[in-house]
């Protein structure tokens, strides 16, 4: 089915996110994979080619499109190289920018921004928690006022770009006392001394995403790396989850279908008893359904972007997108790696890498569960 949200500037701007893609990401993703990350000249090719400043004004070095379409759109292309490249981009152009932007005092745009589009400052969001997860109001990692700033002691995990972040926006508990609102963002940057990485994590999936432990002992940080109000971390970060959980349904629908159309091909080619195997009926079929499902799928996401865009969408219809893009995403994949059959199992076989990176699409951005909650609550249950 047609997809007709897009014009010809997305259509020009879609081609040239391919380009970028064919010629600096898919000829190194051995590379990515080995070195399991991404290196500074992908990230430095993509801010040249103003891939990570589309949310960023242009006098502090973006492009202030304005139209929520052009994220979704590089998305997409990247996400049909690789899920993990995808989820690297999409914390520091679309998850990460907007923080710097709506909360930034007009010195930390001067100071940040400019290197944060060219790709010389890759940016992390510092969330997660050993014993948290999904309950950002539980966070433990602390900061006490000091002399002309902060100390902060804690810890993170599971964060993206982690390894090689410059930037780390990070929630610490500024109040005890007042729970979820005593909750502020400090931006912590390389070299600043009491700020550590651990591991890189050795992850079922997502090889070639940088993904770390953070430590914080005793780190100082001036009051002039404080992002946004004191005390209001926790709704400033509750603000900028509808635009994380959409971004992640349209990475989400994007990976999917491109390994369906890959699985399609497969089964044309792949013959058993004397015919293709996707001539079986009972192929046929399942294929015909994960088509289906995958095109209403996009279309209900479709939808949420331009929803988005008219900053209209709220927090339970991103959640409602997320989980079920997730849900879709997983099925579909899983389809996918059996209509290979044993060679859907190899690794070397891009639909295994696919079904392994898959997986924790479910459980990011707020888990699947957490999203039922959500939608459960605004129904009144």
């Amino acid at each position: 089915m047609e997809r007709v949200i897009f014009n010809e500037d997305h259509h020009a701007f879609r081609a040239s996110a391919k380009e970028y893609c064919d010629r600096s990401l898919v000829p190194r993703m051995d590379q990515f994979l080995e070195e399991k990350t991404i290196d500074r000249a992908a990230w430095l090719e993509a801010g040249k080619q103003g891939f990570l400043g589309l949310d960023v004004p242009e006098e502090y070095g973006g492009s202030s499109v304005g139209d929520y379409r052009f994220n979704q759109v590089f998305a997409e292309e990247v996400s049909k190289v690789s899920a993990s490249l995808s989820s690297c981009f999409g914390i520091h152009y679309d998850c990460a920018a907007p923080y710097f932007v709506d909360l930034g005092t007009e010195e930390q745009k001067q100071r940040w921004l400019p290197k944060f589009c060219s790709g010389e400052y890759v940016a992390a969001i510092g969330m997660t928690e050993p014993s948290g997860g999904s309950d950002l109001a539980a966070l433990k990692t602390t900061a006490k006022k000091a002399d002309g700033g902060w100390v902060l002691n804690g810890s993170k995990t599971f964060i993206t770009n982690g390894d090689m972040a410059d930037l780390v926006i990070v929630a610490a508990r500024t109040d005890p006392s007042k729970g979820a609102k005593g909750i502020t963002l400090f931006v912590v940057e390389e070299g600043m001394e009491g700020f550590a990485r651990g591991r890189k994590l050795d992850k079922v999936g997502q090889t070639e995403s940088g993904t770390s432990e953070l430590f914080f002992e005793d780190l100082f940080v001036a009051d002039d790396n404080v992002l946004g109000e004191i005390d209001r971390g926790f709704i400033h970060m509750m603000e900028r989850l509808a635009q994380e959980r959409i971004g992640a349904a349209v990475s989400n629908i994007a990976h999917a279908t491109q390994i369906l159309d890959e699985t399609i091909e497969y089964v044309k080619q792949r013959k058993a008893f004397g015919q293709s195997v996707g001539s079986f009926q009972y192929n046929k079929f399942l294929i015909a359904e994960l088509v289906t499902k995958v095109e209403v799928t996009q279309a209900y996401v479709d939808n949420g972007v331009v929803a988005h865009d008219e900053d209209r969408l709220s927090a339970v219809d991103a959640a409602k997108t997320k989980w079920w893009s997730a849900h879709v995403q997983n099925e579909v994949l899983d389809a996918c790696v059996q209509l290979h059959g044993g060679y859907g199992y190899m690794n070397e076989y891009r639909v295994a890498r696919a079904w392994r990176d898959a997986r924790v699409t479910k459980i990011w951005a707020g888990s699947n569960e957490i999203m039922k909650e959500l939608i459960g609550r605004d129904l009144g249950l």
